[in-house]
């Protein structure tokens, strides 16, 4: 047979020498060649390199003559390196890997800095069979390995200038990163097959490299995506990734949320239009991308949210994965429980369990009695209680997918709890929303869970809901010394008047009119500096599952998600309104305006944000009963 001849250029002289023929792969050549074809047409392979072999080099390293030594560095490094070349050194380089010891780190990081994505398989197979010799052999630079590997998480950094502004921080080519990422996530698992502990040496690795959150969409989208991958072949990692990837989401859930009031929030960061229902809509006509946010902020959210969601669909529905769905929701229950239920005002990051809860009714079961057990837990701190309390309501109104049947069983949780709570308060007790923070948030809950929910109840036999809501001794709630009404947004105490009066259940308008009287205003600043009176807010109030805004990720929502449907006119004729009018062209959700942040505050009164981490428990919290559904 005929053997390719390989030819070297070394210190001026051409040699020749034999070499084995390439690693099997689509680059490999023919073996042996066809005399006729083959040979005339193949030229044998080049590489033009200057110095010695690498094992010389550094046995003149070792003896004090680094030319050799920094000449192959400066080889390595050179940017219009070819394939052959490549091989070359890595082929060498392998043969002397015991000799790659931590003072020759600089050549280390050289090769591993070589251009190996993007080239001939013959280079990709070299490559990695170098990795793997390498952490080996050498385990200390496991940790270079791994940053080599994740610095390719993102595509390749490309600055396009207009003046002194960078326009672009990566490549816009992507034909090439579907196969740069499989490479990327074939070569740590091939690294995890040679260091058991590879999981523990990655994840610190994965945070120090996340892209700031001011980077292009496209860069932070293909990092979460390679990070959200990861989880799949180190499931051991998936809690920690999830909650690096939701921190960050939520910084910028939060900061989009920070530019004024509710009218900068849904107006000009989201760049929302609504139809004459006031549902939000999605701008239309000729050159409108309906799937992209004009605010960058938005749209980088609605892109990872987009990817979080689509990992959520394929961790959970790819041949009906029950235990993988169970343990997903567990990690996400934990990362809820550390960020998203101490973040005020959130509008967005939420939605990803709010999704996984749909797919199965005992998901959603289990996440309200997980959220049940905070609210009625003494031990814990009232301002979580209170979020715990919010998000019950917002979860009960919003959800599509949660049956009557669970919205009552709720409601016969929640219920009772308040009419024990009253039960043990001293005739001395008064509306004091410090001392009696959870309570009031349990109470509004409450209403605004009927106020979305009375429908479903009511249809299909209308004396048998009529009769359950009697049950539910409403009145006492209302009329008790605590007075929850005063408390309670506006819009929700007038909404639930309004309803309950036209089924006869309670009569509230009589508590709300004195409250209108005795009611202090609270004051927030305005843009000139001065001060405007607000409606009140004692609760800062906030509820989870307001209407979701990002226009991509947002498609994935709708289908599940309850939007406000105004009153027919039965259920609101008489009804006059003691507190301001809400008009039928606001928004889907009818509190439109009344829920304020907490820096638009000026000074400190009873109901503020920060009063509630002075709050004590509350007391009279019942035994934890719950549906005890199987997933």
């Amino acid at each position: 047979s005929l053997i390719p001849w390989h030819v070297e250029l070394m210190s001026g002289h051409v040699t020749r020498s034999r070499s084995p023929p390439p690693p099997h792969s689509g680059y490999a050549l023919p073996w042996p060649m066809e005399l006729d074809h083959d040979f005339l047409n193949t030229p044998p392979m080049k590489t033009v390199r200057f110095g010695g072999s690498v094992t010389d080099t550094l046995m003149k390293f070792r003896q004090g003559d680094t030319s050799d030594y920094e000449l192959l560095k400066h080889q390595l490094a050179d940017p219009d390196i070819k394939d052959a070349q490549i091989i070359n050194w890595l082929q060498e380089l392998r043969s002397c890997l015991s000799q790659l010891t931590k003072d020759h780190e600089q050549l280390v990081h050289a090769a591993l800095r070589l251009p190996w994505l993007g080239r001939s398989a013959a280079v990709v197979e070299e490559y990695m069979a170098f990795l793997g010799n390498l952490v080996s052999a050498q385990t200390v630079y496991l940790r270079s390995c791994l940053k080599m590997i994740v610095s390719n998480f993102t595509p390749g950094r490309i600055v396009i200038q207009e003046g002194n502004v960078n326009i672009s921080d990566s490549d816009d080519n992507d034909e090439h990163l579907p196969r740069n990422f499989d490479l990327c996530h074939q070569a740590l698992q091939m690294i995890a097959r040679y260091v058991p502990s590879t999981a523990r040496f990655l994840m610190p690795i994965l945070c120090e490299n996340f892209p700031f959150v001011t980077k292009s969409s496209r860069t932070l989208e293909c990092y979460v995506h390679n990070l959200l991958r990861v989880t799949v072949y180190f499931p051991v990692l998936r809690r920690e990734i999830l909650e690096l990837v939701v921190s960050k989401m939520l910084k910028l859930d939060v900061s989009a949320g920070m530019g004024g009031g509710t009218e900068t929030k849904y107006g000009a960061v989201f760049n929302r239009t609504e139809d004459d229902d006031g549902i939000p809509r999605s701008p239309s006509g000729p050159g409108v991308e309906i799937s992209v946010m004009e605010h960058p902020v938005a749209e980088r959210l609605d892109v990872l949210m987009a990817v979080l969601l689509a990992y959520i669909k394929d961790m959970c529905h790819s041949v009906l994965q029950l235990e993988r769905t169970k343990e997903l929701y567990r990690d996400l229950v934990c990362v809820f429980d550390k960020l998203l239920l101490p973040t005020h005002a959130c509008c967005h990051v939420q939605y990803a369990l709010f999704y996984l809860c749909s797919f199965r009714v005992g998901l959603a079961e289990a996440f309200l009695e997980h959220l049940w057990k905070l609210l009625q837990s003494p031990s814990q701190p009232a301002i979580l209680r209170q979020a715990a309390a919010g998000y019950i309501g917002s979860f009960l109104a919003r959800a599509k997918f949660v049956p009557v049947m669970t919205v009552k069983a709720c409601l016969d949780l929640l219920v009772p709890w308040l009419h024990r709570y009253i039960d043990s308060q001293d005739s001395g007790s008064f509306c004091d929303v410090t001392l009696h923070g959870p309570f009031y948030a349990a109470c509004q809950a409450v209403f605004y869970t009927l106020v979305f929910r009375h429908r479903a109840i009511l249809e299909g036999n209308m004396r048998k809901g009529l009769a359950y809501l009697q049950s539910l001794n409403l009145e006492r709630i209302v009329m008790s010394q605590l007075n929850p009404l005063k408390v309670c947004l506006p819009s929700v105490a007038n909404m639930f008047a309004s309803i309950t009066r036209n089924y006869q259940l309670v009569f509230c308008y009589t508590v709300i009119e004195r409250n209108n009287r005795l009611q202090l205003p609270m004051v927030r600043s305005s843009q000139g500096g001065s001060c405007q009176p607000t409606d009140m807010n004692p609760l800062d109030s906030f509820f989870p599952f307001d209407p979701y805004l990002l226009r991509r990720s947002g498609k994935v929502i709708e289908p599940i998600y309850q939007v406000w449907e105004e009153p027919s006119d039965h259920e609101v004729k008489g009804h006059q309104k003691p507190a301001r009018q809400v008009s039928t062209e606001e928004e889907d959700d009818f509190l439109h305006g009344e829920t304020l942040q907490a820096d638009d505050v000026v000074g400190m009164t009873p109901g503020s944000y920060e009063s509630h981490l002075r709050s004590p428990s509350s007391v009279g919290s019942p035994p934890v009963t719950f549906l005890q559904r199987p997933f």
